[in-house]
């Protein structure tokens, strides 16, 4: 007996050290499960935040803008002077490329249950107010301004994007190559090694264009290339007055749409997932696919149907992929599976060669009205709205064509360049006559013009490349850019009038959003925005004009230029930011009488970079 008291005492006290590690181990998981779930700017927060020129951000009360005051009332209240924020917080540089809606951190930390075989990872994913970052996006050690286009095209500054390892996977297929201080681009894909300026004539020869130019004497001029790589495809289709929309989503390949964009070539980030792609219906004359690895047989051929849907009647879809040509058991199976699938969706073979086939869509929609009874693919209720973005499901249907398209056996569209200023079939959807889209695209010119005197202190010829226009309504803004070498991401709300397809009909490009969340984007990827009444639109939301700022800031090239048209109000309510910005004013130009109660304001994103980065570059 007296040998076992101590051993009772002994487990008394080991149990006791059990229990208060155990209690510790649950304070600890319910304090970092609770900062994981209500802190904002995930788990970057505080302690990831850093001034300009210096290494840490204290507890300085004056430079933290957690509070937001005043960022959505843009100083509406004329007995309300509002706070002028002094500085806002820089991110920490592991977040100079973040994309707030596309970023696997946001996704981890959400613990979202997600469908990787569906692709739903690489769909976007915002995150809620409260976990939105308040700090400003740091470039690169080392960044310069961009090289100017068109040498732009083949080359790019590698501190600017600071990832080589595409230059050693596709080392044998000539994506791109990295030489001293640059990246530069030969021209070659997975598909086309040699050159796609070569691969192009050949498409074009395929089908017969006169002069092996694809752009078919004006009647091709919108272009969806899914799978893009590094997007040398649609860069040399701009030569050919052919503009692409390249489209890949942030995988394992992940900067190659940031390397697009630095490139001035247009691009996107996204994916053939579960919804709907942000564009209208029959929006592109020519799909293309060079080896984009996609299973097209899945869900009943959803992706196809997507497809299919954005494509104009009579649209062309390119596929080069083993599928086409390949003679083992797996690549035959596919073939008959497939060409099984488009025969039912009533898509012909344009022509196959050697290791391309071309399909293409019909023009009217007799083939599907004298399909048997139950066939599938089914043709989509006729309360299914083709046009319908954004969050919108695909749908395993095929979209038949309006009874304008079906009549005229086509979409009707002039060829390029005449497409531009020539009022679309689809205008009168909105009950829009041709004068008033005359109107509009006169009242942009001038607005245009005048945009340019304002800017023409502080640029040249080749000064701005990539734009967006981040309220293009019908798109005249960009159709009074014709003569300017530049390209216009045309965005329309997806709140609002579906107005994106005339934009597509006059041979522009461009997707919907709701600038009440960030753009899938990269940063540092635009040279001009251009904001007409964009910040009174998210304040009829509810949304932050704050947040909106620090996005437009993220957006937005260092040296690049914003162009503001709004009321007043709103005009002093972004001023007061221009210093937490490190923007400059650059000019205000006056009300005319077509303006109303309009004021247009420019400023210019400064250069700047971190202590780190200057440390780093040295």
């Amino acid at each position: 007996m007296s040998r076992g008291r101590p051993d009772g005492a002994q487990k008394k006290r080991l149990l006791t050290i059990i229990f208060a590690v155990a209690l510790f181990l649950v304070f600890l998981y319910v304090y970092h499960g609770s900062k994981n779930t209500g802190e904002s700017a995930l788990e970057y927060g505080s302690r990831s935040l850093r001034k300009l020129g210096s290494s840490y951000l204290g507890g300085d009360e004056d430079s933290d803008l957690g509070s937001k005051q005043d960022e959505t009332k843009f100083g509406l209240d004329d007995n309300e002077d509002g706070i002028t924020p002094r500085s806002f917080p820089v991110c920490d540089d592991r977040h100079s490329e973040l994309i707030p809606c596309l970023d696997r951190n946001l996704i981890y930390q959400m613990r979202l249950k997600l469908d990787l075989s569906l692709m739903e990872h690489y769909e976007r994913h915002c995150p809620l107010p409260e976990r939105r970052f308040n700090c400003l996006i740091p470039p690169p050690p080392g960044y310069k301004v961009p090289i100017k286009w068109p040498t732009s095209r083949d080359e790019v500054w590698k501190a600017n994007i600071p990832h080589t390892h595409l230059a050693h996977e596709k080392s044998d297929q000539n994506w791109m190559v990295v030489k001293g201080d640059k990246i530069r681009f030969p021209g070659g894909g997975t598909h086309f090694h040699y050159g796609a300026d070569k691969y192009i004539a050949h498409l074009a020869n395929m089908l017969n264009f006169s002069n092996n130019v694809l752009n078919n004497e004006g009647r091709l001029r919108t272009v969806f290339d899914v799978g893009c790589g590094v997007a040398s495809f649609g860069g040399y289709l701009l030569a050919s007055d052919i503009l692409t929309m390249s489209l890949a989503p942030n995988d394992v390949h992940q900067n190659q749409i940031q390397f697009a964009l630095e490139r001035g070539i247009p691009a996107y980030l996204g994916v053939l997932g579960t919804k709907r792609l942000p564009y209208p219906s029959r929006s592109f004359e020519l799909a293309h696919c060079s080896r984009c690895r996609i299973d097209w047989l899945q869900r009943d051929g959803i992706l196809l149907l997507e497809l299919d849907r954005v494509l104009r009647p009579g649209g062309y879809f390119a596929y080069s992929s083993p599928e086409a040509y390949a003679q083992d058991e797996e690549d035959l199976r596919i073939w008959k599976e497939m060409s099984a699938l488009v025969e039912r969706m009533c898509w012909r073979i344009a022509v196959k060669k050697n290791q391309t086939v071309i399909w293409q869509k019909p023009l009217s929609n007799d083939c599907y009205l004298e399909r048997e009874p139950g066939t599938q693919p089914p043709l989509c209720r006729s309360d299914d709205d083709p046009d319908a973005v954004g969050s919108v499901l695909m749908e395993a249907c095929i979209t038949p064509y309006s009874d304008h398209d079906h009549k005229t056996k086509g979409s009707g569209l002039a060829p390029w360049p005449a497409r531009l200023t020539t009022p679309p079939p689809r205008l009168a959807d909105f009950g829009y006559s041709s004068d008033m889209f005359e109107k509009d695209m006169e009242l942009w010119r001038r607005r245009v013009d005048n945009y340019w005197s304002l800017l023409s202190p502080k640029i040249s010829s080749d000064t701005i490349r990539n734009v967006m226009d981040m309220k293009a309504n019908l798109g005249s803004f960009a159709a009074a850019l014709k003569d300017k070498d530049v390209w216009v991401m045309n965005v329309v709300d997806v709140d609002g009038p579906k107005t994106l397809k005339i934009v597509y009909d006059r041979g522009l490009i461009g997707s919907v959003h709701n600038w009440c969340e960030a753009f899938s984007t990269y940063p540092r990827t635009y040279d001009l925005l251009h904001a007409w009444n964009v910040l009174s639109d998210i304040e009829k939301k509810g949304c932050s004009g704050e947040d909106l700022l620090l996005e437009m800031d993220r957006i937005l090239r260092p040296t690049g230029f914003a162009i503001f048209r709004d009321r007043q109000p709103v005009i002093d309510f972004v001023k007061k930011y221009l210093g937490a910005l490190h923007w400059e004013a650059v000019a205000t130009g006056e009300a005319s009488q077509d303006d109303g109660d309009e004021v247009v304001f420019i400023i210019q994103k400064k250069l700047w970079l971190t202590s780190e980065s200057f440390r780093d570059a040295e």
